[in-house]
Parts: C-alpha cells; sequence; structure tokens
C-alpha cells in the first residue's frame, strides 16, 4: 500500500554531504538484518533523549497544576481569572513561535537547536520559582511558550530524516508516552520536593520549579553530545550501516532542495493538515486541561485526604495511559493505519468523558480519569505522524508539522479557562465541553480519512499524472496513508 521509494526526506537536517561517497558504495540494496541493526541503533540512541526532552517540557508546562493546589495562587494573591491568563500567556506564545522555530531548524541544525530550546525553557521554569505577583507570572509563563514551543515539531521533523513513514508512530509514540509519563512523575515529584518545606525563605512550592528547572537545563547540555544531526553525522553506525540508511530515506534528489515560499504556501493551503490540527486541537484541549486541573479535581473530590496525597493518585492514570500509547503506536505502525486507529482510541475517551460529566460518585469520578487519559494518548502519536507521513518536501512538511500544532495549541487557551472554581467539585458542565470537542476530533478524523482515500484513488485514476517523477507527495507513486 505504502511505496516507500519516494519518500521525500531531505538529507539529514543540516544538510550534511560529507562522506557521500563513501555511502554510495556501501548502498547495494535491501537487507532485513541491516535494517533491523540501523533501526535498533537509531531507537536506542536517539529517542532515549528525546523523551527525556518531551518529558521535562511536560513537566515544566504542567508543574503549575502542581504547584497551584499547594500554594501559587494563594501566595501570589491570583484570582482565578488571573491564573488562567497566566496559562493563555504561555500558550500564545508557544503557538507564535513553532513554525519560525521549525523553519530555522534546518540551518541552525537540531543539534544546536533543541539542546537550546531546553536548556532556555530550563532556566525559565527556575525563575517561576521566584514570582511574587501576577505580573511577574504572566511574563515568566510567555517566555517560557517561546522557548518551548519548537521542541516538538522539530522533533516531528527530526524524526522523519531517520525513519520511513510506516515508521514514524511507533517513534512518535514511544518519545511522546514521555508525556503521560510525566504526568505521573511530575506528581511524584511535585509530592516529594513540597516536603523540602520552608529553605532559604522559599516556599515548597517553589522548590518544584526551581529544581525541575535545574534538571532540564542540565538535560539541555547532555542531550547536545548525544544528538546527531544527521545519518551522516552519527558517531553510533557504521559505514555500511550508514549507507543502508541512506538508502532506506531514498532522498539524494532533494540533499540540496532550495527554500520556496510556495513550499511553504502548498503546506498552509493543504486541507489535510487543517482536518488533522484541528481534530488534534479538540484533543488537545481534553489533555491540557487533563493534565492542568487533574490535580485539582481529585483534591476536590475529597477522594485525598490533602493536596499531598492528591498528588499520588494523579500518578496511575498516567501510568495506564502510558503502557496503551506504546501499544496502540505499535499496531498503527503494523497496519499502516492512522484514522482508523483513532477512531477506535477517542471512543474510549468519550465514554470515560460521559460518564464523569454526570457521575457524583468520587469513586466513579476517579475511574473515569483512566478512560480520558488513555484514549487521549494513545491517539496523539497517530494524528502527529499521519500529517508527517502523508506531506514530501522538507519546507513542505516543516510547514505542516508547524501548523498542525499551531493550531492545536491553541486548545491550551480553551483549557486555561473551562475548569472554573464555580464548576466544582464536580465540573459537570466543564466535562462536557470536552465531551463535545472529542466527538467533533472523532468527525474531524472520519473525514480525513475520506478525503485522503480519495487523493489515492484520483492518483490511481491517473489525475495526478502531471506530477508524475516531482518526488514529493502530489507524485502519483506516492501513496497517502489513511
Amino acid at each position: 500500500m505504502h511505496d516507500e521509494k519516494l519518500e521525500s526526506s531531505p538529507r539529514g537536517v543540516d544538510d550534511d554531504i560529507a562522506g557521500e561517497e563513501e555511502l554510495g558504495h556501501y548502498a547495494d540494496g535491501a537487507d532485513p538484518q541491516l535494517t533491523r541493526q540501523v533501526l535498533w541503533k537509531m531507537d536506542v540512541r536517539i529517542l532515549p533523549i528525546l523523551a527525556l526532552l518531551f518529558l521535562c517540557s511536560f513537566i515544566d508546562r504542567t508543574n503549575v497544576g502542581n504547584a497551584k493546589i499547594l500554594g501559587l495562587q494563594a501566595n501570589t494573591h491570583m484570582t482565578d481569572h488571573q491564573y488562567a491568563i497566566g496559562l493563555c500567556a504561555f500558550y500564545a506564545t508557544y503557538i507564535a513561535s513553532e513554525l519560525p522555530s521549525n523553519l530555522v531548524l534546518k540551518k541552525m541544525s537540531p543539534k544546536i537547536w533543541l539542546p537550546l530550546l531546553t536548556a532556555a525553557w530550563g532556566v525559565l521554569t527556575m525563575c517561576l520559582g521566584f514570582v511574587r505577583s501576577f505580573g511577574s507570572f504572566v511574563a515568566v509563563r510567555a517566555l517560557l511558550g517561546v522557548a518551548e514551543g519548537g521542541l516538538l515539531p522539530g522533533m516531528v521533523l527530526y524524526l522523519s530524516h531517520f525513519y520511513r513513514r510506516t515508521e514514524l508512530a511507533l517513534r512518535i509514540g514511544i518519545f511522546y508516552t514521555a508525556a503521560s509519563l510525566s504526568g505521573a512523575f511530575g506528581g511524584l515529584l511535585a509530592r516529594g520536593l513540597n516536603a523540602i518545606g520552608h529553605r532559604g525563605g522559599l516556599a515548597g512550592w517553589r522548590w518544584i520549579f526551581i529544581i525541575e528547572g535545574l534538571i532540564t537545563v542540565l538535560v539541555g547540555v547532555l542531550s547536545f553530545f548525544a544528538l546527531p544531526n544527521s545519518i551522516e553525522t552519527t558517531t553510533f553506525l557504521t559505514p555500511p550501516q550508514k549507507a543502508h540508511a541512506r538508502q532506506r530515506m531514498d532522498s539524494q534528489a532533494h540533499i540540496h532542495e532550495p527554500f520556496l515560499w510556495s513550499e511553504v504556501r502548498r503546506g498552509i493551503l493543504n486541507l489535510q493538515v487543517w482536518l488533522s490540527a484541528l481534530a488534534y486541537f479538540s484533543i488537545l484541549c481534553g489533555l491540557y486541561s487533563f493534565g492542568l486541573f487533574l490535580p485539582t479535581i481529585i483534591n476536590n473530590l475529597k477522594f485525598a485526604s490533602d493536596p499531598n496525597e492528591a498528588q499520588l493518585w494523579t500518578v496511575i492514570p498516567y501510568a495506564v495511559a502510558a503502557v496503551c500509547t506504546v501499544f496502540v503506536a505499535i499496531l498503527s505502525d503494523r497496519l499502516a493505519l492512522r484514522g482508523p486507529i483513532m477512531l477506535c482510541t477517542l471512543p474510549i475517551a468519550i465514554v470515560g468523558y460521559a460518564v464523569i460529566s454526570v457521575s457524583t460518585n468520587a469513586k466513579v469520578q476517579y475511574g473515569m480519569t483512566f478512560l480520558m487519559a488513555t484514549g487521549m494518548y494513545a491517539s496523539v502519536p497517530c494524528i502527529l505522524s499521519w500529517n508527517s507521513n502523508n506531506s514530501a518536501g522538507h519546507y513542505k512538511r516543516a510547514t505542516t508539522s508547524a501548523l498542525q500544532l499551531a493550531i492545536a495549541n491553541a486548545g491550551g487557551f480553551v483549557a486555561s479557562f473551562v475548569y472554573q472554581k464555580k464548576e466544582s467539585p464536580n465540573f459537570h458542565k466543564s466535562h462536557r465541553i470536552m465531551l463535545g470537542l472529542l466527538c467533533a476530533a472523532w468527525v474531524l478524523i472520519a473525514a480525513n480519512i475520506v478525503w485522503v482515500y480519495k487523493i489515492n484513488r484520483d492518483k490511481a485514476a491517473g489525475k495526478y499524472a502531471a506530477w508524475e517523477g516531482k518526488g514529493d507527495d502530489r507524485d502519483p507513486e506516492f501513496k497517502m496513508v489513511l
């Protein structure tokens, strides 16, 4: 179904052409054993680093939810509305920085750009531990969004230069599992750091930001020494393995792909990216609100005896979601399907929100958080890889990846205002809003499946013959992933 020879991933993010003649000498056809060796080496040397970066990213953007119930809002004298504005400031700058960051990535090189972003937001997270008012909270959160905005689109684009289209969902699923683990790890870490109490004239919640930010800075520095820029610059692959890895990507014709505004325009006007982005927007409304307000929800239900215990009860739903996310990602790659998989995973979250939106039983509501987390997190690797799968040409893919995430991350604005204090302790109205958004996501994904199927049918019927040999996603031989 998927002709891999026309996956037009550019040769390395930094266009490094050193050793090209040597690589050509070894490119001698498919070798399943060599493929397994190459994939295994890339998996164990690249994915753990990206997962760690993403873990830090999610912890540093959602730790305000943990700090809020431990004294952040009270100590800074913020109202609920001001707190929500602070959350929105992050998402506004986060969205604005995604597309420019992806366009800069190729020139700057991932080895420098991704670690630099990580170290920058680590410093800013530390700064949150010293905020004293609404104004300083908003300012630091806004700067944090600028730094974090380029990470996820950059990582998706980066991976597309090492892995084939039908291999991306699993790899994205592996590092995106860090997002669900961040909820579990973040809750445990917040519980432990808050136990520091007042030290150095600082409250326990402040130490959450300071210590987590310091850890992030260290991770950023270490990633600089571990991430390769491209297949050619890897130190863990032998020359034959590099040749085979490059041959698999089959991108020699696009080594020096020039920057064209027409490719950016082609990405912006692509219907698939808008359908998937709006679906992802709906999912992220649920994911962000879940991450930001789960500690508050559990605390208000009196399911836990105090805020510290509430932190611990947030861990379990995330841990279950992490396991399911990896399983779904593996299944998606094995079947080479994205949309149909999401049509099966999203109803899990829909059922969870449907029940919690009417239940008043604390134990039932807590049980539904497992379904909510599992259905939403398990859908994300598919929708992230789907857009990248069906965009070919470096600058179009860079544009669509960033645009999808820019639209989707606007869900942070919705998440910031939906769970208002007046809706506590059950938040039924808030849950119903998320339920409607997830239902809308299901419809949008179904519409995208139909559109992708139509494109493949039109290609088979010869309607794209004018693009034959073009080598991008308009080529009749480039089969769209459903």
